[in-house]
């Protein structure tokens, strides 16, 4: 009984931040294009940063510069945790 009380509060909580939102996207300028185009904006952002993190890990792994060999690469795919070779365990 006292997990669909905890459940109703949590629906009836969702709802009224809902509500609140969309009472203030509407009514401050720009209104929905407004959200519209910062979720655009957003979106952009994460995917430069992901490309940017992404050609990071490339370089410290060697992947494009060939300094990382074929086994090794492959091992790192599969294991990614596990110890390697120079590391402590632990």
């Amino acid at each position: 009984m006292g997990r669909l009380v905890l459940v109703g509060l949590g629906v009836v909580a969702a709802a009224v931040g809902a509500v609140q939102a969309a009472r203030s996207v509407s009514t401050s300028e720009g209104g929905w294009s407004g959200l519209a185009d910062g979720l655009r904006d957003f979106a952009a952002d994460v995917r430069s940063g992901a490309a940017e993190r992404e050609e990071e890990l490339r370089i410290a792994l060697g992947v494009d510069t060939g300094t990382i060999d074929e086994a090794t690469a492959r091992d790192l795919l599969e294991n990614p945790t596990a110890p390697r070779r120079g590391q402590h365990a632990g």
